[in-house]
């Protein structure tokens, strides 16, 4: 487009200028794509703020109307159906567990009983009893660890706290206690030592025989091997080993290890942790103490071997495991190494572990009748043969309260 136009000085040329009209259209269709981009910048996030909100909304009501639906309802009883699969199925690995158990149990009790008939040695009444018939519950198993020098120390036990003769078999049969002296054999197995046991077994008939040599250094084999004969032979809720040197009142023996049967591993006695001695020829003296770190180390925690007790499920590991669990020089250091690693409660309770008189009279007049009691520096009652009588008489718990207590 060329324009031209007149002025005093001649001619101007007006080519590319654009005319008033097409001014006036440029800016009026600006305005209009301004007004219209400003619309759409402000009213487009309300537009989604509006739908969020009313997306919510519906979502609520959506949520409310569905809890009435048929179809929600179940989809909201699902879980609960599952948790109960699950615990159906908890309880079925349970059932399981306890039947593979008693099975092994029993394959114990039979490879007992074959390898004292392979050995000649003889074969208790319970063995036999094991061996032929069906196994019934018992609540606990009390192994007396005697030796056979101990004589009077039996002697001595037999006219306090361990009922005798009918007495013992009411036990046994009302209350589910076994009580059995626990022995070896000798070096020279149908020797002099063995004879001399057998005819106070058939005197008394409270022994009960182990597949093992006796040796004071063979202390921590004995303790395995009687668990596991133990648990071959007696179905019971709990294991205990005592020494023949320790007063025991049943009765509390008994309620104190009943609070704990809903537990399945349970480890019960007066824990301790003495220290590792490495210096040779002194008592208690590991062999073996460089597997607990430097020297001043000390033991993990563990019950004194005077009196301590197990349940089932621990009897039942020490009896399939035997031939693999590592001894120490000490049987109680033995049986707490034996735990380690596994998901056992220790249980500390110091009842278990009571002085001698005045100590445990003390205690027993205040209520608070001890399970057993010996001296600290005998590890047992000093002169226990001459000496466990008064110790009955001044701290027993009383011949009726063993057949009043409820187990």
């Amino acid at each position: 487009m060329s324009l031209k136009s007149k002025g005093s000085g001649g001619e101007v040329s007006t080519r590319g200028m654009v005319s008033k009209n097409w001014t006036l259209l440029l800016c009026l269709g600006s305005f209009c794509v301004g007004l219209l981009f400003t619309n759409r910048m402000w009213t487009v996030p309300e537009a989604k703020d509006i739908i969020r909100t009313t997306g919510t909304g519906e979502d609520k009501i959506k949520l409310l109307a569905g809890d009435c639906s048929p179809k929600t309802m179940n989809e909201r009883q699902q879980p609960k159906d599952i948790l109960g699969e699950v615990s159906k199925t908890h309880n079925a690995i349970q059932t399981l567990d306890k039947t593979i158990s008693n099975l092994e149990m029993e394959l114990a009790a039979a490879r007992a009983t074959q390898e004292l008939i392979l050995n000649g040695s003889p074969i208790s009444e319970d063995m036999k009893l094991t061996g032929s018939s069906g196994r019934r519950k018992y609540f606990m198993v009390v192994g007396v660890n005697t030796a056979f020098s101990s004589r009077k120390r039996r002697d001595s036990v037999r006219s306090t706290w361990m009922p005798q003769g009918e007495k013992r078999k009411k036990l046994e049969e009302e209350k589910g206690v076994i009580m059995r002296f626990v022995i070896g054999h000798s070096a020279t197995s149908g020797g002099i030592l063995d004879k001399a046991i057998e005819a106070e077994d058939r005197k008394h008939g409270d022994f009960m025989r182990l597949d093992h040599v006796e040796g004071y250094l063979e202390l921590s084999a004995k303790t395995k091997i009687y668990f596991a004969t133990a648990a071959s032979m007696w179905d019971a809720e709990f294991y205990v080993k005592v020494d023949d040197d320790i007063h025991v009142n049943i009765a509390t023996l008994g309620t104190t290890l009943a609070r704990h049967r809903s537990k399945p591993r349970v480890y019960i006695g007066c824990m301790k942790s003495g220290p590792v001695l490495a210096q040779k020829g002194v008592r208690y003296h590991e062999p073996e103490h460089w597997k607990f770190g430097e020297a001043g180390n000390r033991y993990f925690r563990h019950a004194t071997g005077q009196l301590y007790a197990v349940s089932k499920d621990l009897a039942t590991y020490i009896s399939i495991n035997q031939h693999v669990l590592h001894k120490y020089a000490n049987e109680d250091v033995s049986l707490g190494s034996w735990f380690i690693g596994l998901d056992v409660e220790h249980i500390d309770d110091r009842r278990l572990c009571c002085g001698t008189p005045p100590d445990c009279e003390w205690k027993a007049q205040a209520g608070n009748i001890c399970v057993a009691s010996f001296d600290w520096s005998c590890s047992g009652i000093c002169r226990s043969a001459e000496r466990m009588r008064e110790v009955h008489n001044r701290c027993g718990e009383g011949e009726n309260a063993l057949w009043s207590a409820v187990f």
